[in-house]
This record gives structure tokens, sequence and C-alpha cells, in this order.
């Protein structure tokens, strides 16, 4: 049962937030244009949103092309990529990197949408799946984690060798928005990506972690704590012996994320607690260091990424980050817009509209968004937000 209390209804305002110095730029996305309608009924209640998306939406047919990746450690990574590409493609397009969620990959519904908005705009796109995740390769007794920021330098600098004569983009989503975001800041005025966007990120692990724990919530955590333990014992001899603070009991049959990681990641990445982990690993304390242009898209009603937890203050104040905040959309839902509600996700037009702008080569400034708003009048958001409304 959807408790009563996640549901909002149909009058509710429709009013989309949107924070940075990049507000002038939302006249430049059609899609932000028109009024945010969530699909009736579906739309109106996080959980029914987010389930509803994780098992009834259209899964596009994709041919993929994998690639494995050796890191630096001695681990793998997979690249899919897809069939005929190279034949299909212009060489100099540009490349989308995708990183999913939490467990998430290639056959991803969300993942799979994207992929094929991009590709019809002749983009070149490849998903990059972490250790574990969609059969990717496990050679060494280390996963990946929220932390870990180092498999997608060695992937960003592999596609940049391979394609020299494009621009890099990626798009993350949940945990792998995260990751994103954390790299981005990490790299910082040397970023080899041209644009990036973050989906569902939530940002700060520790609300994140509480929120898992309360009502309903606690059925997507037992969920995706057998996703992990599914990946885990497909692997698990690698494991073996394992000694230390290592508790590979835990790890084998977890009943939250947090276990989990209490028993396995938090000590593979050296921290004392998971505590510790999950507030060194949030995205929150790095989004001030990005100087990429950045679109992150959060919904209000997000169980697994609380509202209370998006740095609004530091989004704000970062001239190459731009939020929009959505009244609905749950968890990877967003069953919204001309495609809902089996479709493309409401986020998909958006994302290729900021991506192509950036590609567009428009942006030139130091200050990318601020460019954008040389010659135009101080009331173009007020009279985006009045169509809104």
């Amino acid at each position: 049962m959807v408790p009563a209390n996640a549901t909002s209804s149909p009058s509710d305002s429709l009013r989309l937030e949107i924070v940075g110095a990049g507000r002038s730029l939302v006249h430049r996305l059609p899609s932000l244009n028109r009024p945010y309608k969530p699909f009736p009924v579906i739309g109106w209640n996080c959980h029914t949103e987010t389930i509803f998306a994780a098992f009834f939406r259209a899964l596009p047919d994709v041919r993929y092309r994998r690639e494995c990746l050796r890191t630096r450690d001695d681990g793998a990574v997979a690249l899919d990529w897809v069939c005929g590409d190279d034949r299909e493609i212009p060489a100099a397009s540009p490349v989308l990197i995708l990183l999913p969620g939490l467990t998430g990959g290639s056959g991803d519904t969300y993942v799979r949408h994207m992929l094929v908005k991009a590709r019809s705009k002749r983009w070149r796109v490849v998903v990059f799946n972490s250790r574990g995740c969609a059969d990717s390769p496990v050679t060494t007794p280390r996963f990946y984690s929220a932390s870990f920021t180092e498999d997608l330098r060695h992937v960003v600098k592999h596609v940049g060798t391979r394609y020299p004569g494009s621009r890099l983009y990626t798009v993350g989503w949940s945990l792998g928005a995260n990751i994103l975001v954390r790299y981005l800041a990490e790299e910082s005025h040397n970023c080899a990506l041209s644009g990036a966007v973050s989906l569902c990120n939530p940002f700060d692990l520790v609300l994140a972690d509480e929120n898992f724990h309360k009502g309903f919530n606690v059925v997507y955590n037992r969920s995706l704590a057998r996703a992990l333990q599914k990946i885990f014992k497909k692997h698990a001899l690698l494991f073996v012996d394992m000694g230390g603070e290592y508790n590979i009991q835990a790890a084998a049959n977890p009943r939250s994320i947090r276990e989990f990681d209490e028993g396995l990641t938090r000590v593979s990445f050296g921290f004392k607690s998971v505590d510790e982990y999950y507030i060194n690993a949030s995205s929150s304390r790095s989004i001030a260091h990005v100087h990429t242009p950045l679109l992150c898209i959060q919904a209000a009603n997000d169980p697994f990424a609380p509202g209370r937890g998006i740095p609004r203050k530091d989004i704000e104040e970062n001239p190459y980050c731009l939020l929009i905040v959505t009244p609905e959309g749950g968890h990877l839902g967003w069953v919204a817009g001309d495609e809902a509600p089996f479709g493309a996700p409401w986020t998909d037009p958006v994302v290729m509209e900021f991506l192509e702008h950036l590609e567009s080569g428009s942006i030139e400034n130091p200050s990318p968004f601020q460019a954008n708003s040389a010659g135009q009048s101080p009331d173009i958001l007020h009279q985006f937000e009045s169509i809104m409304s």
C-alpha cells in the first residue's frame, strides 16, 4: 500500500523551483517553457510514480557492443557502446557518457531512454557500468562507492583518447550523479568534460540514509540491499578469508544498504565508520568547487533524495550550476510530458536541450551561465515563472 501522506492533489502548484546563475538560460530550453504536468493519478504520489517507472516504463530495444576496461588497481568496468555507431555517427560528434545509479546499468529503462534521445540527435553514447553492475566483471575484492571517482576519471580519459576530436559530456543518476558531481569538483578547472547533468542526486548521504529507514522507504532500502547482495554473491569467492574490519557475513546477507556498507564498502575505501563514509562521500560538500557547466534536476518529493539535502546556497553561489526542482517526480520517475506514462521521462528533453546548448558553443565566457544573460531583460525569469503558475 502506498502511504496516503505521500500523495499530492492535482490542484497543487506546478511551479518549478529554479536556483543558480543559469536561471537566465531557462528561456532557451523549450521544454521549460511549458507547464510541468504530472500524469494523472500516477504522477500525484511519489511512491506510485517511482514504482510505476521502475516496473512499467517501456524498455527501448538497444543493441550494445561491450568493451571491458582494466582500471589502475587491476579492477574492471564495462563500457556498453551502441552497435553500429562507428559507422553511423560522425567521428567528431559529441560523446555522452551515461552513469547509472546504485546497482544500475545499461539495461535500465531510464538509461536506455536517455540513450535513444541523445542518439536521435546524432550524439555518440556509451554507458559506464560500474564494477559488478550489468554483469560488469569483478576481478578484485573491491566494488565501487559513492566516494570513489577513480573509475569515472579513467573512463573519461579513455573515451577522450578514443575520440580526440569530440567534446565529452556526462549524465549521472542517483548514486551515479553523486559520483559525477564529486568528480567534477575534484577536477575543478582541469575537467575534461564540457558539461554534465545530475539527476535525482541524493547529495547528502547521511540524510538519504535517514530517509531510507522511514515508513514506506524501508521497502526500497530492502530491495536495493537485495540487489547489492545479488552482485556480491556472484563474486563471493573473491572475498573469502578477508580479515580486518570486514564483515563478510553482513555483506552477504544485508537487510539494508547501511548494513552492506558497514560490512564491506566503508572498509574497502578506508573509512572508520559508515557515518564517516556517508559524510565524506556526500557531493553536497564538493559542489561549490565545480567549474564545469552543470544542470541538476531534482524532484521535491523524491523518497531517496530528500529535498532538505539539496545544497541550494552553494548552487546559487556557483556560476557554473543550475538547479531545477520539479514539484513531483518521485525517484527516477518524472512520469510527465509528451511521452507519459510509458515513454521517456520528462527530464530527457530538458537534458538534451541543455547539452545541445552547450555543444552549440554559445557558452564561451569563464562564467558560462552569466554569458547568456548579456542583453537579456531581468524580467525573463519572472515571465517564465508566471507561465509555470
